[in-house]
């Protein structure tokens, strides 16, 4: 299973310690974390990622593979600068969005308009007209962002049976 983290190259101190939280839970539970790659809340999940032993792909808006963060495993390079905004938003069965720029909205706006589930911790609020029903679901901390996610994920998918009990308990 793979579930993307989305989120501000240049967060609080908060919300990179949160985004390293969720990485840190979906590694230990064997979720792939799919980032855009590069500094910020992408580096965070990635790094809580690596630190449990998990894996991760990072979608880079440039050419050079080199622009990944230090905990990247896998890297894409995509040339199309914001573009992988809509790869990175597309490539998980769900997507966690911890805080976030503009570029994070462009990515939930992108998940959503393909009805994949977006899981929120302390970001974006997103109301249609006369539409009071939000479309982001939200988490109160990282581990119920991180069970709302698989369970969004397997619904989505079909998988039914996903073990989401951590590796290490």
């Amino acid at each position: 299973m793979q579930i993307a983290v989305i989120g501000a190259s240049e967060p609080s101190k908060e919300a990179y310690k949160l985004a390293e939280e969720v990485g840190m839970e979906l590694g230990e539970r064997g979720v792939v974390t799919v980032t855009g790659g590069l500094g910020g809340i992408m580096e965070a999940a990635c790094k809580g990622a690596k630190r449990a032993g998990g894996i991760t792909i990072g979608i880079l808006p440039g050419s050079d593979p080199s622009d990944a963060n230090r905990y990247v495993d896998s890297t894409i390079c995509t040339g199309i600068g914001y573009a992988s905004n809509i790869i990175v938003a597309k490539s998980g069965m769900a997507a966690m969005a911890v805080a976030g720029a503009l570029g994070t909205l462009s990515e939930i706006a992108h998940a959503l308009g393909d009805d994949i589930p977006v899981i929120g911790i302390n970001t974006w609020s997103i109301f249609r007209d006369s539409d009071e029903t939000q479309p982001i679901v939200y988490a109160d901390n990282p581990i119920d962002a991180v069970d709302k996610a698989i369970d969004a994920a397997s619904r989505r998918s079909g998988i039914y049976s996903y073990d989401t009990r951590r590796r290490f308990e």
